[in-house]
């Protein structure tokens, strides 16, 4: 019997990624055994400051990664979100999987909407790319770092110390709280994070019997459409910490691509958008973030290191 371990995070979000990718291997390959490793990451351990300030690139990952270099799992499974942008030699993404929805989710237990808050409302978010859209849209809201799970961030709206969260509704779903979700924030309000709602498999390159497993679960149009937002991410030396954005659609043979860079107050977004052949993602990715990097976004991005 052929056995698959599954490297994981412990966070009830990155364990019920881990089942669900367990569940599509043994639907096509029911003989396989398949284990999940849980592993303590870095973004795991550091809860009294924000990612940002910690380094941001690779702290929920680079556990998984060591593990599978040292042979312990054979394949990693993220949250598409938090991988870096370049990948260490050797490994590779083996499979992408249909994006789940990936807009930003309004949650609150007194309020139907964003634009239903008072002045002075306490939102809770650990995202710069949230923080920087909500205070350039609403400049009356108090928006406040907040780190932890999910479920610890609920409860601290619920014991009253926020008036609402941003979150991912994505990761609501899968956690079986898509009934906390007020309203999904049209990306014309919250641009999404690169690659939000989307999970990847992380493999060995040169490991073709576990690669041959996963290469069913791979979801082209899901798989272009991230590599246009981690490209135009890479070309802006980004990271998942950085209050960078960016959303590529696709409609029939052409791609979409809308991305932002903001000063983390909120004082100034850079916004810019195109279209490509979506058999060139990643040249369509490339041409908007020099676009964004011609009208300032280098120094935006700067400031937003500087801060942290």
């Amino acid at each position: 019997m052929t056995t698959l371990r599954i490297g994981t995070r412990k966070s009830p979000l990155a364990l019920w990624q881990a089942e669900h990718v367990r569940a599509l291997l043994l639907e096509r390959t029911p003989s396989l055994h398949v284990e999940l490793i849980k592993i303590t990451t870095e973004g795991d351990r550091i809860l009294d400051r924000p990612l940002a300030s910690a380094g941001g690139k690779g702290l929920f990952i680079k556990e998984l990664e060591q593990a599978l270099f040292d042979g312990r799992i054979d394949l990693a499974v993220h949250s598409m979100k938090d991988l870096t942008v370049t990948l260490p030699e050797g490994l590779h993404i083996a499979a992408v999987l249909e994006r789940a929805d990936p807009r930003d989710a309004f949650v609150s237990g007194r309020y139907r909407r964003l634009d239903d808050l008072p002045a002075g409302a306490r939102i809770g978010t650990s995202s710069l790319r949230r923080q920087c859209q909500l205070r350039a849209r609403f400049p009356r809201y108090d928006v406040v770092n907040l780190r932890g799970n999910v479920n610890t961030r609920l409860a601290k709206l619920d014991a009253g110390e926020f008036d609402a969260l941003i979150l991912a509704i994505a990761g609501l779903e899968r956690l079986g709280l898509r009934q906390r979700v007020r309203e999904g924030l049209d990306p014309a309000v919250s641009l999404p994070a690169v690659a939000q709602g989307a999970i990847c498999i992380e493999s060995r390159r040169d490991d073709a019997a576990t690669n041959g497993y996963l290469a069913p679960l791979d979801h082209a149009q899901t798989r272009r459409c991230t590599a246009a937002e981690r490209a135009l991410n890479a070309e802006l030396q980004g990271g998942c910490q950085l209050p960078i954005a960016a959303y590529a659609e696709l409609h029939g043979d052409t791609l979409h691509l809308r991305a932002l860079v903001g000063d983390p107050e909120g004082r100034e977004i850079l916004q810019a958008a195109g279209h490509g052949p979506v058999a060139e993602p990643e040249a369509l990715g490339k041409r908007i973030a020099k676009e964004l990097l011609a009208r300032g976004a280098g120094a935006l991005i700067e400031k937003a290191h500087r801060r942290a």
